[in-house]
């Protein structure tokens, strides 16, 4: 390719996207969350919204008893707050009248310390129809902790907001409480400004000829070669003599998990004899097409799932075969997964801990850790983003064990968190308020097993476009794996290979998240500047000009994330080409 003569040089200065605010002057939303129980409470988020006297300067304005419980203000270091306390039941607290509307998604926050011990206390808005838990949280003798969540309402009217606590032996205190309710059009600017910030840079391209002078007029198009966010889905061991599957799949994704053959009762079905023949074909074939395996799982702490000859050893043999089950498969695959699922929702079973005690958890991270230290090592569980925070596998609780785990390993090194994301009806406020609770463990998230009813596919559009929005999400993985016979739960296509509606849903954010398959074009200025907001991923851009002797030029760039807010022209990434006769 020639330029009469001279050489072309194309510029590519990458700089932060700074949005100087939302459209149309919308809220923004307070992504802040706190996992330390402190002296005083922060500030009510957004001043409180639509709570009436939410730090409790007024009295006890717009609070009332609610059930048997007696009533107080009380003040402590500058710090007002109510209290609630001869307590029979369960729901005796505190509570205040609001009107909550259909259309508005409602995020929540509140400060909560109790008189003694550690307990659970929820939040509850008592609706015409039934209760609805806008979150819950570990509260503390002597400190605050931050209880956050949100909801929607199925019908627009008058609502109770109380809380309660199982433990009715304590006071409930509680202060700086906000609720804001948003717009779905708010909502949905929230989540285009965090993809600007943390999924886009902006990019722009100047061509100028080797004396410098812009190449004004030059056509430029550009085509994303590979998205560097991962997201993926599972896949099962038919994909391997399936042509018509690794089309379907290859062209979509860039990262997998296998859906049950690297378990436990796959790789060893009677003891002392393993094949892993199948997990090795599996990742042969994930290698030879650029995929990212994630690697699940080690152990698996529900008893109905192990290997059938699992559950009548003994103690000590019981010790011995879970050594040698975690030797075997990750000193095979030390360094070949970019995560593994050490112990497998242990938050709602206990098959091991049970048998061998409460730090068996702790001693597989450990000697997983031994072996393999490259890898990112992940507690895996359900109901964490799911569901409201009462449940067994609530942020705090979730948290709560990792930290455990942390003192078996002597720190946070290569720790990961993995809320799986079965979905049954998305309480998509408590879901982004959840993952903002686990973001304050600094650890990297990854969505590992998301899926929804499949009849409901607009669901799925709503958990993905909220995940991938989230500043502190870091890959996205489907628990859609194809089977002749059916999908655990949610298939993304028939056996045709054809699209179900949820694979639809995926095929329609890819279009927006990635470019592959159509590129798109742009006309330089007068100055040769094009200039574009782009996803991280790696790209090629064709280049053509009336100056050019042959049709067009191409040359291929990077888009990565930034590691600070702004980087000036004078700092950004210089792409030189030369083009000489």
């Amino acid at each position: 390719m020639r330029v009469e003569g001279e050489r072309v040089l194309l510029w590519l200065v990458l700089f932060a996207y700074l949005c100087s605010g939302l459209a149309n002057g919308a809220l923004s939303y307070d992504y802040t969350a706190s996992l330390e129980c402190l002296e005083n409470p922060h500030k009510p988020q957004y001043g409180g919204g639509i709570i009436l006297n939410p730090e409790l300067n007024h009295g006890l304005k717009g609070w009332y008893a609610f059930g048997g419980a007696e009533i107080e203000k009380r003040s402590s270091g500058g710090n007002d707050f109510i209290v609630a306390h001869t307590r029979k039941q369960t729901n005796d607290s505190i509570a205040q009248k609001l009107y909550l509307q259909k259309d508005k998604l409602y995020t929540f926050s509140a400060w909560i310390q109790v008189s003694s011990g550690i307990t659970s206390v929820s939040a509850v808005f008592k609706t015409n129809s039934g209760h609805e838990y806008g979150g819950a949280v570990a509260a503390e003798s002597g400190c605050w902790s931050m209880l956050k969540g949100g909801l929607t309402v199925d019908s627009s009217g008058p609502v109770e907001l109380y809380f309660e606590s199982e433990d009715i032996s304590v006071e409930i205190w509680v202060g700086s409480i906000s609720l804001q309710p948003f717009t779905q059009e708010q909502w949905t600017s929230h989540q285009d400004q965090s993809i600007e910030k943390n999924r886009k840079r902006r990019v722009r391209l100047q061509a100028t000829d080797g004396h410098g002078n812009p190449m004004a007029g030059a056509k430029m198009s550009i085509k994303q070669k590979k998205p560097h966010f991962p997201f993926g889905n599972a896949i099962s061991k038919h994909i391997l003599n399936n042509p018509a599957y690794q089309k379907w799949f290859t062209s979509r994704f860039t990262v997998t998990v296998f859906e049950n053959e690297l378990k436990w009762y796959s790789t060893e079905p009677s003891p002392g004899k393993e094949d892993y023949s199948v997990p090795d074909a599996m990742l042969q074939f994930a290698k030879q097409n650029g995929l990212a395996v994630r690697g699940h799982n080690i152990l698996w702490d529900n008893g109905n799932d192990q290997p059938y000859w699992v559950p009548s050893l003994s103690n000590s043999n019981l010790r011995a075969a879970v050594k040698r089950r975690i030797e075997s498969v990750v000193r095979r695959y030390s360094g070949q997964f970019i995560g593994w699922d050490v112990m497998n929702e242990n938050l709602h079973f206990s098959f091991f801990e049970g048998k061998l005690g409460a730090e068996t958890t702790g001693a597989a991270f450990q000697l997983t850790r031994r072996i393999d230290r490259r890898t990112t090592l992940f507690m895996n569980e359900y109901d964490t983003i799911e569901k409201n925070g009462k449940g067994s596998a609530s942020p705090d609780k979730y948290l709560r064990k990792l930290k455990e785990i942390q003192y078996f390993l002597k720190g946070g090194r290569n720790l990961g968190i993995g809320p799986e994301g079965h979905f049954r009806t998305p309480n998509i406020p408590y879901m982004r308020s959840a993952i903002d609770k686990l973001a304050t463990s600094n650890f990297p998230i990854w969505i590992t097993e998301l899926d929804v009813d499949p009849t409901q596919p607009m669901y799925l559009e709503q958990v993905l476009r909220e995940a991938h929005a989230h500043p502190a999400i870091k890959g996205i993985v489907m628990w859609a794996a194809w089977k002749p016979e059916g999908c655990f739960r949610m298939c993304l296509t028939d056996n045709n290979f054809k699209n179900t509606p949820t694979g639809d849903v995926v095929d329609k954010l890819l279009q927006e998240w990635i470019s592959a398959d159509r590129p798109f074009a742009g006309t330089a200025d007068a100055n040769g500047v094009f200039e574009t907001s782009l996803f991280h991923g790696d790209y090629e851009v064709t280049i053509t000009h009336p100056t050019l002797m042959n049709s067009s030029l191409i040359h291929s760039f990077k888009v990565v994330a930034s590691s600070t807010d702004y980087i000036s022209p004078e700092t950004g990434l210089l792409v030189n080409v030369s083009l000489r006769k």
